[in-house]
C-alpha cells in the first residue's frame, strides 16, 4: 500500500473527479452504496457488519445505524466510533432485528465466510436488504487477517446457502481498472531510503498518467472476468 502520508497529500491536492478516476473501485462502491441508502425508508435499522473506522456512518444519519466490528483487522485504525465490539460469526443481536445490512470489504477477513453470512441473514428481518462488497483480485491486506478472495459464482453460492435472495452481482470494473490499481501498487516497491528518487521519477507515470488512461479504457472489457471485486445486492 502507498505511504499514508503520500495518499493524504494526493487527496488534498487533486480535485474529486481525478481522485475518482485514480481509485474507481472506491468511487463505484460509494455511488452504489449511496443509491442503496437512498432507497431505504427513514429510520430503518441498519447493521454495518465489519464497520472498521465507520467511514460510511455519515450516509445513515436518517437511519438507526449500528457499527459492529471485532477491531482486530488493522492496528493503525481508530475503532473508537464502533457501537458494538463483537465477532461477526457470533452476532450478539436478536434475530430479525435489522431492516438492512452492509458488509463492505470484510468477508475476506472472516475464517468462516458462510457463517458470517448466515449470522447476517439471521439478524435481518424477512425481506431485509443487504449490500455486500467482496474483493476478487486484490493484494494481501490487513495481514495476517486476510483469508479469501471471491468469484461471482462463489459469492452467489455463499449467499444462496445463507438464505439470501440475490438480486444483482456487479463486477467492479474489468481488466483495465485492475491494471490501473497494479500501476499504483508498483510504486509501493520504491518507498523508503534510497528508493525515494525512483519513486519520484515513476510516480507521474504509474501513479497518475497510466492509471487515468487505463481507467478510461475499462469500457473495452465487456466480460469483466478480470475484476477487482463484486458488489452484491439482494434481500433475505
Amino acid at each position: 500500500m502507498l505511504n499514508a502520508r503520500i495518499r493524504r497529500g494526493v487527496e488534498r491536492l487533486l480535485p474529486n473527479f481525478l481522485l475518482r478516476m485514480l481509485d474507481p473501485f472506491e468511487a463505484r462502491v460509494f455511488d452504489r452504496l449511496c443509491a442503496f441508502v437512498t432507497a431505504l425508508p427513514e429510520h430503518s435499522r441498519v447493521l454495518d457488519a465489519g464497520a472498521g473506522e465507520c467511514r460510511y456512518a455519515h450516509l445513515f444519519t436518517r437511519h438507526r445505524y449500528m457499527a459492529l466490528d471485532n477491531a482486530v483487522g488493522d492496528a493503525s485504525w481508530d475503532y473508537s466510533h464502533l457501537d458494538v465490539l463483537a465477532d461477526l460469526e457470533v452476532l450478539p443481536v436478536m434475530s430479525s432485528t435489522f431492516d438492512a445490512a452492509i458488509i463492505i470489504v470484510v468477508l475476506e477477513h472472516a475464517r468462516d465466510p458462510l457463517n458470517v453470512l448466515c449470522e447476517t441473514a439471521r439478524v435481518l428481518r424477512p425481506g431485509g436488504r443487504f449490500f455486500l462488497v467482496a474483493p476478487s483480485q486484490w493484494e494481501v491486506h490487513q495481514a495476517p487477517h486476510d483469508f479469501f478472495r471471491f468469484t461471482r459464482y462463489g459469492l452467489e453460492d455463499l449467499l444462496v446457502r445463507s438464505g439470501f435472495h440475490v438480486q444483482k452481482i456487479e463486477a467492479v470494473g474489468g481488466f483495465f481498472w485492475l491494471m490501473s490499481r497494479r500501476c499504483i501498487n508498483l510504486l509501493t516497491f520504491f518507498q523508503g531510503g534510497l528508493k525515494w528518487p525512483v519513486f519520484i521519477l515513476l510516480a507521474p507515470f504509474f501513479g497518475f498518467l497510466f492509471p487515468l488512461i487505463l481507467s478510461v479504457a475499462d469500457g473495452l472489457d465487456r466480460r469483466q472476468d478480470f475484476t477487482l471485486g463484486y458488489i452484491c445486492l439482494g434481500s433475505r
